[in-house]
């Protein structure tokens, strides 16, 4: 076992652990509002490490509480705390010299998340994959991991604001 999936696999134990109640009170949540338990969660394939295909489970609720399902898949070894960001099989970004990120496991965050995420072009988020795919280290990881919290935050601050609003509008 590398110590990359070792950080995984101890990190997404942890989190799992000490999220547990919020998972429990949020599938609770969206099953209620839906009225079937099916219903709280979104199936979607992804490739993973070596182009293998899974069933990607995200809650289905438009918040960063969506991701917390896909503690799951890193435990399991399908995904990893960091990497590129997952796409479906047979995504553009997943062909020709793109093809590099699935050497390695789709992540939960990654520099796409910490630099933009959503307000990134297609072409940068893909560039921001591919170097991560060719200059990872644990290092980098960690620091994604520690900017990964606060960026959400600051997506989730902006989007309250009046400005946003009127942007949005």
């Amino acid at each position: 076992m590398t110590v990359k999936r070792a950080v995984d696999v101890a990190g997404g134990l942890a989190l799992l652990l000490l999220l547990s109640p919020l998972i429990a009170g949020v599938a609770l949540s969206l099953t209620l509002g839906t009225g079937s338990a099916a219903g709280a969660l979104r199936r979607r394939p992804v490739a993973g490490l070596g182009g293998r295909v899974f069933t990607m489970l995200t809650f289905r609720t438009r918040s960063p509480l969506a991701s917390l399902p896909l503690l799951l898949h890193v435990v399991r070894g399908q995904m990893s705390l960091v990497g590129p960001c997952p796409l479906a099989p047979g995504h553009r970004e997943s062909t020709g010299e793109g093809r590099r990120r699935l050497s390695v496991r789709p992540g939960m965050t990654g520099l796409w998340q910490i630099s933009g995420r959503s307000e990134l072009p297609w072409e940068e988020r893909e560039l921001l994959d591919l170097h991560y795919v060719d200059h990872h280290w644990l290092g980098m990881d960690l620091a994604i991991l520690a900017r990964t919290l606060p960026a959400v935050r600051k997506r989730r601050a902006a989007a309250r604001t009046p400005l946003a609003t009127a942007r949005v509008a």
